[in-house]
């Protein structure tokens, strides 16, 4: 028999579904994600930590968890919120299932609850804070309780690798600062013949540029990017001297190192269908998104940075470039698995840009 769970907001509003996953109750800012496949990826990618994740595609959990796809080691969402959770999985790689993984890494969640009027009730008031609760005598405590709390802001801290690592490759040279990173860069990366080595969020410059690498990249991540100030600093130390390539919170920070502002967004963007337009060729790529934050286009202007892409949904800024040194950004996510292919292309643009890098600096000792 199913046991009974509550979902909490902090507007006095809450739900009653079922049980799912771990029996630690949490409390967090909750989210929605319209991706329709990719559940895996989802509550693997760090750029939720702290949150809780409402799924709008109703079925989740239908082709099960395996070991391979998870997009970091350890899951550090604080729950999920689905329609309906599938508890015998059906698929040749399904290892254990949606529910069971849940349990294995302490994540709450709720099933059984009308997604849909979640999901408008955070597109019409923006994102809310929410907590889960398994006894109805405590619902009215915790909404008081919501009202008055403050999550903390260190996000990044939490996620971000303690120690340098290589992972192996034979061509160039690639220093990937870890926010909150994907595993899917490191193999987007791999797979072009760079070799990748990771290193924590407050590395200096110097300590980077001591590495040689023939280019630098900034990850995806969780939080604010005001509250990463000693990475804005070191962004500030490698422009110029190595190619350079920011997605998501990297491409945020590269922003906030020129000057440009950040906000926080309404409900953020968090899917993969997000239109995005090329504005040097006006094509339209379908793309993987997952921030709350965004780039004022405004404050854009008096810097030396240039507008590359826009989101057709809101039009918010979705790409950067310098105008006078090889650096770029992307707010969106082109190592996305699963999700759209359309933007790969942006990791063969950066081995591009490291490669007319080393023929320059050829030219120059020659």
């Amino acid at each position: 028999m199913f046991e009974k769970r509550y979902l909490v907001l902090e507007d006095g509003s809450y739900y009653v579904g079922f049980k799912l996953g771990s029996d630690q109750l949490t409390k967090g800012e909750i989210v929605f994600t319209t991706g329709m496949t990719g559940y895996q990826e989802t509550i693997s990618d760090p750029s939720f930590t702290g949150q809780i994740i409402t799924f709008t595609y109703p079925l989740i959990g239908n082709y099960g968890i395996n070991r391979d796809d998870f997009e970091s080691l350890v899951p550090t969402l604080n729950g999920v919120v689905v329609k309906e959770a599938c508890q015998f999985p059906s698929n040749f790689r399904a290892e254990i299932s949606f529910d069971d993984v849940l349990k294995e890494y302490d994540i709450p969640g709720i099933s059984g609850v009308d997604t849909r009027s979640i999901t408008k009730k955070i597109r019409q008031h923006g994102v809310l804070k929410a907590a889960f609760v398994d006894n109805a005598s405590d619902i009215e405590s915790t909404i008081e309780t919501l009202k008055h709390t403050t999550f903390p802001r260190t996000e990044v801290p939490t996620v971000s690798t303690k120690t340098p690592y290589v992972s192996t490759g034979f061509d160039l040279k690639v220093v990937l600062v870890d926010f909150g990173k994907k595993q899917n860069i490191v193999r987007e990366l791999n797979a072009r013949g760079c070799e990748v080595t990771v290193v924590p969020y407050d590395t200096s410059a110097a300590d980077i540029l001591k590495r040689n690498p023939d280019g630098v990249m900034l990850s995806n991540g969780p939080g604010d990017p005001d509250d990463v100030q000693v990475a804005v600093e070191m962004i500030k130390g490698i422009l110029g001297k190595v190619p350079f390539f920011g997605i998501c919170l990297g491409h945020q920070l590269f922003a906030l190192s020129q000057g440009a502002k950040s906000f926080k967004m309404k409900f953020g963007h968090r899917g993969a269908n997000h239109p995005v337009k090329d504005l040097a060729t006006g094509k339209i790529a379908l793309t993987s998104q997952n921030h709350g934050y965004a780039i004022d286009a405004t404050s854009v202007e008096s810097t030396d940075l240039e507008i590359t892409h826009i989101a057709l949904n809101d039009g918010t800024v979705e790409g950067l470039k310098h105008k006078y040194l090889p650096a770029f950004s992307v707010q969106y996510h082109p190592e996305a698995c699963p999700g759209p292919t359309d933007s790969n292309y942006l990791f063969d643009q950066f081995i591009e840009m490291m490669n007319e890098n080393k023929q320059k600096e050829r030219v120059t000792h020659a």
